[in-house]
């Protein structure tokens, strides 16, 4: 049985991993997840996605970055987006729920789950946000953990091929 490992990355992790991290974010939106990217995506941009829009929230404690590595490879990530306004020190947002296509059904974005809401708990918060592509593999995934529907909004964003508009789901916990 493959070993599975979850960790917090802080800025130095994070760094070193770039390269592994970019590659998760590549192969994932060329397999069709919708997670904000359409293609053509490269590599490059993927890398710049880590490094200029993750990289400076977890280096300033606002964003926490999950690692699944399985067997020392890393399969998975997830973001925790803590920075929330002064009105609403009470939740956060889970973002970029990711696994590698070839780490799939092996129970990786259930640990990161799991990790999240633990390290949502030890930081006081006791409601998290996300959304996700309606119909989308994961929406049977979050509502299997407890989260409720809040709403959906039809034509939210492009598909990750551009070709049509598709639908977005929110979705709350309470811890």
């Amino acid at each position: 049985m493959p070993q599975l490992d979850i960790i917090a990355l802080d800025g130095a992790s994070t760094t070193t991993l770039l390269p592994e991290l970019a590659e998760l974010l590549r192969a994932c939106v060329h397999d069709g997840a919708s997670i904000h990217f359409v293609l053509p995506f490269s590599l490059e941009q993927a890398a710049a996605f880590w490094r200029d829009k993750t990289l400076p929230g977890v280096a300033s404690g606002g964003r926490v970055l999950l690692a699944a590595l399985l067997d020392g490879r890393l399969a998975g990530s997830a973001q925790l987006d803590c920075d929330t306004p002064p009105n609403q020190p009470h939740r956060a947002e889970v973002c970029k729920l990711m696994v590698h296509p070839d780490c799939r059904r092996q129970g990786v974005a259930r640990a990161l789950m799991r990790e999240i809401e633990i390290q949502a708990r030890n930081r006081q918060r006791a409601l998290l946000t996300l959304d996700t592509a309606s119909g989308d593999k994961a929406e049977p995934l979050y509502l299997s953990l407890g989260y409720q529907e809040a709403g959906h909004i039809p034509g939210y964003a492009w598909d990750g091929r551009g070709e049509k508009l598709q639908g977005t789901t929110l979705m709350y916990k309470t811890l």
